[in-house]
């Protein structure tokens, strides 16, 4: 197996400003970057038409691409009575990025219940069929990423809309941290709707409800300790590539039996020195590429 895909960096893993961060991404030797653009420096409401043209100019200046943008709004789409405003700034996102060369924003968008009579089920569910349609409007994607619940739960929750405008940011990790999910039957189950990936590696110790991990709506943890236990990694841990549990050789095999061409973008979110784990992760994906 030999990789061709191009290797992206989340410019937040850094902890930098926008601009330092994306001189960092490309001193590691990234070809492309996600940036997060919901509050700060990239709120699409605080940045003007000449701003936006002068960040394209300056990420173009670096030879770097937006691989995606990141639209993570709180809780994502459990609650119907907020999901107006939350609607509205994720279509602002959308339109970002298309003006900085992307069609992909990816988003969590809360944990999908089981039940598809569950009102929140369904809120989420015409959320979601509205920011598709419009993704799709732009030719561009809504790309959910996986970890808060099983990969099959999330297939049958996108095969029930009528367009690919929402659609799949596969991160191995969560998977394996979270749901216990395999990640290569993962990336079969959900092929056709896969349009950007993470690559980030962790371990799981013992099985934990996602609900904990992501929160949702009306559930409130009986155990007031566990929070900090999470944080201590008691169940779970994001650890650098390859030192975890991701089977990366049979990932990367299935991402290529599937026929996918796009990035292979590097989240570290964790970790005392960054740019030092980022640029080992950048070294470990260009082994695959020899």
């Amino acid at each position: 197996m030999k990789l061709t895909n191009k290797i992206g960096v989340i410019v937040d893993g850094f902890r930098l400003p926008v601009r330092e961060g994306l001189q960092k991404a490309k001193s590691v030797g990234a070809d492309g970057v996600q940036i997060f653009a919901v509050h700060g420096e990239m709120d699409p409401d605080h940045l003007s038409h000449s701003s936006r043209q002068e960040l394209k100019k300056y990420i173009d200046s670096l030879r770097l691409e937006v691989t995606a943008l990141c639209g993570d709004i709180g809780h994502g789409f459990q609650d119907r009575s907020i999901n107006g405003q939350k609607i509205e700034k994720s279509k602002r996102i959308l339109d970002l990025a298309v003006e900085l060369g992307t069609n992909i924003v990816t988003t969590h968008i809360g944990i999908i219940p089981e039940d598809e009579h569950d009102p929140i089920y369904e809120a989420m569910q015409a959320a979601c069929a509205e920011l598709s349609a419009y993704a799709s409007s732009l030719g561009a994607h809504f790309a959910v990423e996986t970890g808060p619940e099983t990969t099959a739960t999330l297939k049958r929750f996108l095969d029930s809309f009528n367009t690919k405008g929402v659609a799949v940011n596969f991160d191995p990790a969560n998977l394996v941290m979270v749901t216990g999910d395999d990640p290569v039957e993962g990336v079969k189950l959900l092929r056709d709707y896969i349009v950007h990936t993470h690559v980030k590696d962790g371990i799981r110790y013992k099985p934990i409800d996602p609900r904990e991990v992501y929160g949702s709506l009306g559930f409130e943890s009986k155990d007031q300790s566990l929070a900090k236990r999470i944080e201590e990694g008691e169940f779970f841990r994001e650890v650098p590539l390859g030192e975890g549990t991701v089977d990366f050789d049979a990932y990367f095999t299935a991402l290529q039996e599937m026929g996918y061409t796009g990035y292979l973008t590097i989240e570290r979110e964790v970790g005392q020195n960054p740019e030092h784990d980022i640029s080992k992760a950048v070294q470990f994906i260009r082994k695959f590429k020899e």
